[in-house]
C-alpha cells in the first residue's frame, strides 16, 4: 500500500501525518510541487517483459508526461533481492541530493521509498506498483529501496545522460526510518 508520512526534520521519530489513501497524498504532494499518479498498463506486462514491451504497456501516459513537461529519453530500470551488487545500488541513492532535472519514477512492479527534504519537513513517500512520483529539479532528497531490493520502474529524463546528482553533505537521511523489504522482494528472489 502506497504511503506517505510528514515529518519535522528535527524529528524522526514521531510522524506530524501519515496517510495511505492515495487521493490525499497525491493532495498533499501537490502542495509542496510533487507530481503523484497512479497508471494502468494498457496491456498486460508479463514478468519478465522487455523493456520495449514495458514501455509500450504505459505509453499514452509516458508520451502525455513527455509532453507536458519535455522529456527527452525514457528506459526501465530493474532491481532483485539476489544482485550481486544490489548493496552499491542502494548506497548511491541513500544520502541527501538533488538535481538539476526532475527525477521521475513510475513502478511498473516491487517498491521504492523516496525521502524530501522540502521546508523543515521530511516527506517519506513509499511508492508501490502502479504509482508515479515526479520530484522537482532542486528538491533535496534520498531514495531507498531496502536491503532487498524488488521493483522494477520507468524512468523519464530531460537530460539524455540519465541520473545525476549533487550531493548536500547532509547527514538527514541517517536520521529517518529506511525503506523495510517489500513483500514481493521475498518471491522474486
Amino acid at each position: 500500500m502506497s504511503r506517505l508520512r510528514i515529518y519535522d526534520d528535527q524529528r524522526h521519530d514521531a510522524p506530524l501525518l501519515s496517510l495511505t489513501d492515495h487521493a490525499a497524498i497525491a493532495a498533499e504532494l501537490h502542495k509542496v510541487g510533487v507530481r503523484f499518479e497512479q497508471w494502468e498498463a494498457s496491456q498486460p506486462v508479463a514478468p519478465g517483459a522487455s523493456q520495449e514491451d514495458v514501455i509500450a504497456a504505459y505509453r499514452s501516459d509516458i508520451d502525455r508526461l513527455m509532453a507536458e513537461n519535455g522529456y527527452q529519453a525514457v528506459d526501465v530500470i530493474s532491481l532483485t533481492p539476489d544482485h550481486p551488487d544490489r548493496a552499491a545500488f542502494r548506497q548511491k541513492f541513500l544520502n541527501e541530493h538533488s538535481h538539476s532535472e526532475d527525477e521521475v519514477r513510475f513502478f511498473v512492479a516491487g517498491a521504492g521509498q523516496f525521502t524530501l527534504h522540502i521546508d523543515g519537513k521530511v516527506y517519506e513517500v513509499l511508492c508501490e506498483q502502479g504509482d508515479l512520483i515526479g520530484v522537482p529539479d532542486g528538491t533535496t532528497h534520498w531514495f531507498d529501496m531496502s536491503e532487498s531490493p524488488y521493483f522494477v520502474a520507468i524512468r523519464l529524463f530531460t537530460n539524455v545522460e540519465g541520473w545525476v546528482a549533487q550531493f548536500t553533505g547532509s547527514d538527514i537521511a541517517e536520521r529517518f526510518p529506511r525503506m523495510v523489504p517489500h513483500p514481493s522482494a521475498s518471491k522474486a528472489s
